[in-house]
């Protein structure tokens, strides 16, 4: 079972991140959906960002690990294996 949280954020809000306070290291390890309008991070349950909870940032989604791994593999998130093929060419 994991321990970490995971939040759905508007890219916009990205420069709000304190990158301290979750498992990404800068705005370069973050993961993007496909068009570049949201990321991804998390955090270890029972230690919410600070930024959070004080409302500078909504997450669009809170999300447990097996939630973010299934929005993962949305179409939002993940190119059909086709296009990651012909991306590496």
């Amino acid at each position: 079972m994991s321990t970490k949280i995971y939040a759905i954020i508007k890219l916009g809000d990205i420069g709000l991140i304190d990158f301290s306070q979750v498992a990404e290291s800068s705005v370069f390890t973050v993961r993007k959906n496909l068009d570049d309008t949201q990321f991804v991070i998390k955090w270890i349950k029972g230690y919410e960002p600070t930024f959070i909870t004080d409302g500078k940032i909504e997450p669009l989604e809170v999300l447990s690990h097996a939630e973010c791994l299934e929005l993962m593999q949305t179409s939002d998130w993940s190119a059909p294996l086709e296009e990651k093929k012909e991306a590496k060419k």
